[in-house]
């Protein structure tokens, strides 16, 4: 859309031109002028014109060509008011509609001098640049970008600054030379040069034309005086003698040294941190409650807490309160919640990701006299914020790595913890930072590979999947409407139904949270807007027939496998993702009463195993066994999926239900799955995710369920229109699962342990 300032075309350009109106070109700017530009008051709020390839400095004058609809319509309506406009180059130049995102924060004011009409019918505008402005909040988006806008802090050298004066005349004579020796280049440029007689001018004049990347030029719009900001700074005196000595020691190092361009980052950095500037926090409580309710189905429990957690920070006014960790399986919302908890108290959000952090640095950054060195992320993130009471989510904490860089989870336990983090180090700052206003929210999968030290500065908040119901809820509610937005669509142009919903989740996502069904959705969707693009006739009411041509094949589902087979025995587990069924097989032969174990199982499944077998040895009386049994037989326990690791206290009593139907012939129960751990004395011990795990027996076609008595409070948290098709059998002792689980009759040609000594079928 912009083309670099061009004296040598702009003048035949100009006579080409049909000139909508009179007004004065003024091509240079004088100290007077400038003076007086600087003092103009900026507007609260300007339309934005984005540029592509190109900076606006202040006082320069340039041409752009103007092509796109929305920047055609913002200077049509400009060019009849005030002529006032904000110019702000594009991060990227090849986005053709960009976002304020999109744009850089810094930008300049602009005075639209000229409006051309071309002999080619494109428009071109000759504007001038002002004052530089900061970008702060988008006002509305069509049908161009308005925004509210505050001013850059402008500067001028002291008049007898004669150090100031040599430089800048050091360098008009360098860029003398440069036009003279350089054939390209039109003599007029030399000519404009002479006659600049503001310093500051010919700065912005020589920076607007030199050959440099936009983003280069970008950074040379953004420098500012570093003692003119820091007055504004809200700093201790700790901060504020620190500062003062390192920019002494700029001033006394030589412009050329590489230590200089070190310093000068250093100084930056510490201006850019928001020391002490916080956002006022918005403790309307029912707010809140109806924002997260707003954002988030379902997660009573959850939410509920978070809300107990504002109130606390609303009545103690201050953040000594254990740090959150949402904890639970994928795509349930750990990471979006945090969000609207940011949303609701009115403060900023950042999101740092801690997954496959190996680096301490990482957190507390380098010592600046290394190179590249850089504050750490944490930081980093404030600064971003630009705030120093942001919500910070710590995303997957439990994915921290840990090698011969340091340890990023011991350097997060000073980040973590409300009696140190207000005086947190970073090693390139070389000063304390206060992070006890911020909010931090970290989020995990596991529990089991957080460091305990790290563990225990945290409050564990445990987000539980989603039943069938709540995910029928949540894609009606905020996964379809998301999509039909995203991809284009209108409201009307697909319609998917509570049968459609219940089929997708049922046969098409494995899954406790929603992240996979909202992807299968985004291919409905996605179908409906290729033919819609297309002229295609299409079904706008998905209908199940449709589903396998648009989706493919149903997934082979996790099913009860009956009970006609003598130590088949259908356990629950918990994994990362969710909720699982398993099943535990146990056959035996003839020997001489060795365990054998397969499926690639863990150690605390290894020892559930033969707990489970030393029970039934000791207690063979109850059901029936002659002790010497044991002597005489192998068994053999297999989970199938061998090439998936298995651990974790959950298959105990599963193990037990498997042997003991091996050995009795006897045939388990219909349609039943049971989980929790054992003991040696007899006893039934409470097992985790026991919601993921009644979910994943819901969808497998389980009826009744045998848990500890323990977790009856588990069950009794879940909505009861939700399990209302399941039968729940509690018990404390070993030998009730047994007799629950084993009916009196038994399998079809049952082992006959007592022929000559040998096996044989009846």
């Amino acid at each position: 859309m912009t083309d670099n300032f061009d004296l040598n075309g702009l003048i035949p350009m100009i006579n080409d031109a049909i000139i909508d109106e009179d007004t004065e070109f003024i091509p240079l700017l004088s100290s007077e002028d400038e003076h007086q530009m600087n003092s103009e008051k900026v507007p609260d709020e300007l339309s934005i014109l984005p540029l592509r390839n190109t900076v606006l400095f202040p006082g320069v004058v340039i041409p752009i060509t103007v092509g796109r609809d929305k920047s055609i319509n913002l200077i049509k309506d400009a060019y009849k008011g005030d002529k006032t406009i904000g110019v702000v180059s594009q991060k990227n130049d090849t986005i053709e509609d960009p976002s304020i995102e999109d744009l850089n924060r810094i930008g300049t004011v602009a005075q639209i001098i000229k409006m051309l009409r071309m002999p080619d019918g494109n428009t071109t505008v000759i504007i001038q640049g002002k004052r530089r402005f900061e970008l702060k909040d988008v006002i509305q988006t069509e049908p161009y970008i308005r925004a509210a806008i505050i001013p850059f802090a402008e500067t001028a050298p002291a008049k007898d600054d004669q150090e100031f004066m040599a430089l800048t005349s050091s360098l008009k004579d360098l860029a003398l030379q440069i036009i003279k020796l350089s054939p390209h280049i039109p003599s007029e440029a030399g000519f404009a040069l002479r006659n600049i007689e503001s310093p500051s001018f010919l700065i912005n004049f020589i920076s607007s034309n030199m050959n440099a990347l936009v983003a280069e030029k970008q950074k040379m719009l953004e420098v500012a005086d570093l003692k003119e900001r820091a007055k504004t700074k809200k700093w201790s005196k700790e901060v504020s003698e620190s500062f003062d000595k390192s920019i002494s020691k700029l001033e006394r190092m030589n412009p050329n040294a590489a230590e200089y361009a070190i310093q000068t980052s250093y100084l930056e950095v510490i201006l850019d941190l928001p020391w002490n500037e916080i956002t006022t926090d918005n403790f309307d409580l029912k707010f809140a409650e109806k924002t997260l309710n707003k954002d988030h189905f379902g997660m009573d429990k959850v939410k509920e807490r978070i809300i107990e957690h504002l109130a606390i920070l609303k009545l103690k006014g201050n953040m000594k309160s254990p740090i959150i960790c949402l904890y639970g399986p994928p795509g349930v919302g750990k990471t979006s919640l945090g969000k609207s908890i940011a949303e609701a108290l009115g403060r900023k959000y950042v999101r740092m990701s801690l997954g496959g952090l190996r680096d301490e640095a990482e957190i507390r950054g380098h010592r600046k006299t290394y190179i590249g060195a850089m504050p750490g992320r944490v930081l980093q993130n404030i600064k971003k914020a630009g705030t120093s009471n942001p919500v910070f989510i710590l995303d997957e904490i439990d994915k921290v790595g840990n090698e011969f860089h340091g340890d990023p989870s011991s350097a997060l336990l000073e980040v973590l913890d409300p009696e140190q983090n207000n005086t947190f180090y970073d090693n390139y700052v070389e000063m304390d930072y206060d992070l006890s206003k911020v909010l931090f929210i970290a989020t995990a999968n596991s529990l089991s590979s957080i460091q305990p030290a790290l563990r225990d500065r945290m409050e564990i908040i445990e987000i539980t999947g989603y039943t069938i119901e709540e995910k029928m809820e949540i894609a009606k509610r905020h996964l379809l409407p998301k999509q039909i937005e995203e991809q284009g669509l209108k409201i009307g142009q697909i319609e998917l139904n509570a049968e459609i919903f219940e089929y997708i989740i049922e046969n098409y996502t494995r899954e406790s949270g929603v992240r996979g069904l909202e992807k299968v959705i985004a291919k409905i969707v996605r179908n409906a807007a290729k033919s819609i693009a297309m002229d295609q006739k299409y079904n706008v009411k998905v209908e199940v027939k449709n589903l396998v041509k648009i989706l493919g094949p149903a997934h082979a589902k996790d099913r009860y496998q009956g009970n006609d087979v003598a130590g088949v025995v259908t356990g629950l587990a918990w994994t990362s993702v969710g909720g699982d069924i398993l099943f535990i097989e146990t056959s035996i032969t003839r020997g001489n009463g060795k365990l054998t174990l397969t499926g690639n199982l863990g150690e605390v499944m290894k020892e559930s195993a033969v707990i489970a077998l030393e029970y039934i040895k000791a207690h063979s009386s109850i059901l029936g066994l002659k002790p010497d049994i044991f002597d005489k037989w192998n068994i053999h326990i297999h989970v199938p999926e061998g090439a998936t690791p298995k651990d974790g206290p959950s298959a105990g009593i599963t193990m037990l239900t498997a042997i003991a139907s091996a050995f009795t012939q006897r045939k388990v129960k219909k349609e039943l799955a049971m989980t929790g751990e054992i003991t040696l004395r007899g006893r039934v011990l409470a097992v985790g995710g026991i919601k993921e795990k009644i979910l994943a027996a819901k969808r497998a076609g389980i009826k009744e369920i045998i848990l500890c008595i323990d977790n009856k409070k588990d069950i009794d948290d879940i909505k009861k229109e939700y399990i209302k098709d399941l039968k729940f059998h509690y018990v404390e002792k070993m030998i009730d699962v047994v007799k629950l689980a084993l009916l009196k009759e038994k399998v079809d040609n049952p082992i006959d342990f007592t022929y000559n000594g040998e096996a044989k079928k009846k």
